[in-house]
């Protein structure tokens, strides 16, 4: 049996799982402010994985991806422990912003300080308090406003062969190979040496169902690989292509964007992705790609300035394989499918 563990003053035994309210700095109202904290902590000994979410306080797509793994029928009986914090930039959530109240990104500002900012306050917390109990982190994203993302996995593969399996045991179809960003939580836990996933997928202040289903399956899929649960059934298995860089497209024109590609689309140089016209529809651009690969992102919003980053293209060696692979994924994942499949049942 392992022994307990104690976060924030709070004691954890082993084979119990609690709640916790980790202290921060109150609003400057006096109400008193708690970053929530639910760990899991097995009675047998084994990886200890954080999987947080809302970093960014409006990415809130991570927030449902935690409370579903919490509710799963398997996570009672897991080998070591599993902390999830669904809301680390509670300010930023509150007020639905991607910063702290001073407008700070509390992903530019780890390993923080106790007498810094208060997004160096915050993330010196969430590093002395849980970061140092880990062995394992998978941090949750999204695209930006009006910015949508398709489900990928980014982490630094440069010489670490346990990150780019833990990668591979997600399970989403792209997974991109990035640097570092000075100031990250990834960068400080790669200071520390502790494999880190970062998962982007969907955009911020909206809930996109097989984003939230992708990301379920893929922290439990991470778990199983850390053997800290059985797996419930044998699923086919893709050996992903990892992509080593990636590219924006930018628009050429000022104007109303006419998207023409979506998300996950096999894009070729050349070809078509968009047009960008004038608004009484006499003048229109075209917006072409300029490489071969994968749309793994792209703006949502119409209305567009010259040089606005409108698509997100990932650099793929064998795009045509990972388009397959994205096709058949999305319809595991897709709810509409769940539907046909229901309908069927009955009728059988």
């Amino acid at each position: 049996m392992q022994p307990p563990i104690t976060i924030a003053g709070n004691t954890i035994q082993p084979g119990t799982r609690k709640s916790i309210e980790l202290p921060i700095p109150s609003f400057y109202t006096h109400t008193s402010a708690s970053m929530p904290v639910h760990i899991i902590h097995g009675r047998k000994p084994g990886p200890c994985l954080l999987v947080c979410a809302a970093i960014h306080g409006d990415e809130i797509n991570g927030v449902e991806i935690i409370r579903r793994v919490l509710a799963h029928k398997t996570i009672n009986n897991v080998k070591g422990t599993l902390i999830t914090i669904p809301i680390v930039n509670v300010f930023g959530f509150v007020s639905q912003s991607r910063y702290l109240p001073d407008r700070r990104d509390l992903n530019r500002s780890f390993p923080g300080s106790k007498k810094g900012s208060m997004a160096s306050r915050l993330a010196n917390i969430l590093m002395e308090e849980v970061v140092e109990h880990c062995s394992h982190i998978i941090d949750l994203h999204t695209g930006a406003v009006a910015r949508e993302n398709l489900p990928q996995i980014r982490a630094c593969l440069v010489d670490d062969t346990e990150t780019e399996a833990l990668a591979r045991a997600f399970g989403v179809p792209v997974i991109i190979n990035t640097e570092l960003r000075d100031g990250s939580l990834r960068e400080a836990a790669r200071e520390k040496n502790i494999p880190f996933l970062l998962y982007e997928a969907g955009e911020a202040l909206r809930f996109d169902e097989v984003a939230i289903r992708a990301g379920v399956r893929g922290i439990l899929g991470v778990m199983h690989h850390l053997g800290m649960r059985t797996k419930a059934r044998k699923k086919k298995g893709y050996e992903t292509v990892i992509s080593q860089s990636t590219q924006w497209i930018r628009s050429p024109k000022s104007g109303i964007l006419r998207s023409i590609s979506p998300l996950g689309t096999l894009v070729k140089k050349g070809d078509l992705l968009a047009y960008v016209g004038d608004p009484l529809g006499e003048v229109e651009t075209k917006v072409m790609s300029s490489i071969f690969g994968i749309v793994i992102g792209k703006t949502n919003l119409p209305l567009v300035h010259e040089g606005d980053a409108i698509y997100h293209i990932a650099r793929y060696p064998e795009a045509e394989e990972v388009s397959n692979y994205i096709e058949s994924y999305h319809d595991e994942l897709d709810p509409l499918n769940d539907e046909i499949a229901d309908k069927n049942n009955s009728l059988a």
